[in-house]
């Protein structure tokens, strides 16, 4: 059952991902936009989407709003290029599960989806996340994500 949507525009990202995911044992099903990604979480078979903030054909806060109108249980793993800690927080607080740097951490992208396919209650890991943001303000953004990596 392919639980892990990945929506992305980048065919060598989609297939490092694709790649960690399958040496993890996960399987994972692929969405070239946010439109077409949308319209795949919607079918309800997924619990888990990897997308970068941006496509050319929407934000990531798409898929936050199929997630709320759908009554769905989805978490959102943002694969971000740049993003500093205002942004991540703010991911964070518009219902982002995490968000990992696409450059450095697509290798514990199994991690990330191991912990949200486990995970029942989100809102108490943006909590801590949010905490460890402030936490480190001063260190910069934690490396592996906001959620324990």
């Amino acid at each position: 059952m392919g639980q892990i949507l990945i929506i992305c525009e980048s065919d060598i990202d989609a297939e490092q991902l694709k790649a960690v995911f399958r040496e993890a044992g996960l399987t994972s099903e692929l969405a070239k936009g946010i439109t077409a990604g949308c319209g795949l979480a919607k079918s309800g078979k997924f619990r888990v989407v990897f997308c970068p903030p941006f496509l050319s054909d929407g934000s990531w806060k798409r898929l936050i709003k199929v997630t709320d109108q759908g009554g769905l249980s989805l978490k959102v793993i943002l694969l971000a290029r740049t993003f500093n800690l205002n942004q991540w927080g703010e991911a964070l607080q518009a219902g982002a599960f995490d968000v990992l740097d696409v450059l450095c951490d697509l290798p514990k992208a199994a991690e990330a989806a191991k912990r949200a396919l486990g995970t029942k209650r989100p809102e108490a890991l943006a909590a801590v996340s949010l905490a460890n943001v402030v936490n480190q303000a001063d260190h910069g953004p934690p490396h592996g994500g906001l959620n324990g990596f």
